[in-house]
């Protein structure tokens, strides 16, 4: 007989209740971060999720992890920090394609560069909607809005293009309509070392109606995970936004600083009180 499972999902889930709209497609992803956590029997405490500002950067607050709700686009300097700090640690930052690939599009480019050993996980809805509705950095350049009437004819940013080309040693993309399969994303991506990005497609209905047709145009990538760049590159450059799966998985090593470079939390405590 199998013993039964250290965690579930709802170990991980807090007592604030979430104030996403109706239909959000966060939602799913905070159950697919409870699913993959206790599909890797992680203790809460040994888990720290970090994020930024916007509708998904919400995520801390309803988990039962240690968690950080830092400052615009910064969640993944935190979240560094946070790893080389204590290694032990599971850590994770969440945010959404504002705060990640505009104000935090800088930082994005260095944690992939540096591949710290940390799962960044973006819920993009291809529009800014906690300030009500302005494009943001993957918006259509033909998207049709009363903050910009025509579009604003600006290329999209491709994040998992920009991912793969600064270094990140795992590159994916899920959809929050099956949150089964989002689970099993994270927990690949945490498994996986190195930098892990994953983009998953999450509908905001409130501002984009029109994603609620994102359920048929999303499908499984049509080839399996290669570790090949160059490869991975060219089927990133033809990807049409809505191919799902592990696009990219590298065998580079995790960044650690040199040994004997560190501080111990207790010397540092010793400093601020002399």
């Amino acid at each position: 007989m199998s013993a039964a499972p250290a965690y579930v999902a709802k170990d991980y889930k807090s007592d604030v209740k979430p104030v996403w709209c109706p239909g959000c497609g966060d939602f799913s992803v905070l159950a697919a971060f409870g699913k993959a956590f206790a599909e890797l029997g992680l203790a809460p405490e040994r888990v720290a999720v970090i994020s930024g500002i916007g509708c998904s950067s919400r995520i801390p607050a309803y988990t039962r992890t240690y968690g950080f709700h830092g400052v615009h686009g910064r969640a993944l300097a935190l979240a560094t920090g946070l790893k080389l700090a204590r290694p032990e640690l599971t850590v994770v930052a969440a945010g959404g394609d504002g705060d990640g690939f505009s104000i935090g599009g800088n930082h994005f480019l260095h944690a992939c560069r540096r591949n710290v050993d940390l799962t960044y996980v973006v819920m993009d809805n291809r529009v800014y909607g906690m300030t009500k509705g302005q494009p943001s950095p993957t918006t259509e350049p033909d998207w049709d809005s009363a903050l910009s009437p025509g579009g604003t004819g600006l290329r999209p940013f491709n994040p998992l293009v920009i991912a793969l080309a600064s270094g990140a040693n795992f590159v994916a993309r899920a959809f929050s309509g099956d949150p089964n399969a989002c689970a099993a994303m994270i927990v690949a991506a945490i498994r996986h070392p190195g930098f892990s990005f994953v983009e998953i497609l999450s509908p905001c209905v409130t501002f984009r109606p029109d994603q609620r047709g994102w359920k048929e145009q999303v499908r499984q990538a049509p080839v399996a995970a290669t570790g090949d760049p160059a490869r991975a590159a060219r089927r990133l450059m033809t990807d049409d936004g809505f191919n799902l799966g592990v696009l990219y998985q590298g065998d580079r090593l995790p960044y650690r600083p040199p040994p004997g470079e560190g501080a111990r939390p207790a010397d540092l405590e010793a400093e601020f009180a002399a």
